[in-house]
């Protein structure tokens, strides 16, 4: 369940655009990410400290300087992912890492099943043993929290408290100014925020 990487999507959730510098999408990212890293799903609540969280240029600035700015070139990553990645150019992680090309098995390795996914995988050395190890652990982490301490399992696998309200930020262009009704702050304030993803 935790390593579970998310159902496909046809286009992302936001689209703000406008911003003079790429920190300024921070909120919208951690959003749309599910705070949680886009390549290696560690979630901002098994740190606590999102600063561990990098945005990352999937199409790298210093090959695409034009897409620096732009929304649908970043995603949030954790600093390994990102530091992994360096300056290797890849094709779109949304796309990609989603549930149907890519399974995680119990033994925490990754089964990408197509080849594009595949090439993800092993230029972002998803499969290493360390993360393989590191994956293992947090099921087990996970499946004796929820046996034995389910505060703490509802902290492992719940939404940070610290939601960012999108509906009170104004970048410069949104395309899909209705999306902040879409965020997981939104769906909290309504009611509508499930207790674990």
């Amino acid at each position: 369940m935790i390593f579970d990487y998310p159902e496909p999507q046809p286009e992302r959730k936001h689209a703000p655009g406008g911003y003079a510098d790429y920190e300024s999408y921070r909120p919208w990212l951690r959003d749309e990410f599910d705070f949680r890293c886009v390549y290696c799903l560690k979630r901002e609540s098994w740190g606590q400290v999102t600063s561990d969280f990098e945005l990352d240029h999937f199409r790298p600035q210093s090959l695409d300087p034009q897409l620096r700015l732009d929304y649908q070139n970043l995603v949030y990553a954790c600093r390994r992912c990102n530091a992994v990645k360096g300056d290797q150019p890849i094709k779109d992680p949304f796309h990609l890492l989603r549930t149907g090309l890519v399974w995680t098995l119990p033994d925490g390795s990754l089964r990408p099943l197509d080849p594009a996914t595949a090439r993800l995988v092993r230029q972002l050395d998803l499969n290493s043993p360390r993360l393989r190890k590191w994956r293992v652990m947090w099921m087990r982490i996970v499946d004796l929290a929820k046996s034995r301490d389910v505060d703490l399992f509802h902290q492992l696998v719940g939404f940070p408290s610290d939601l960012p309200d999108l509906s009170r930020l104004r970048p410069p262009r949104n395309q899909r100014q209705e999306s902040a009704e879409q965020s997981w702050f939104a769906r909290r304030a309504r009611g509508f925020l499930p207790a674990e993803y």
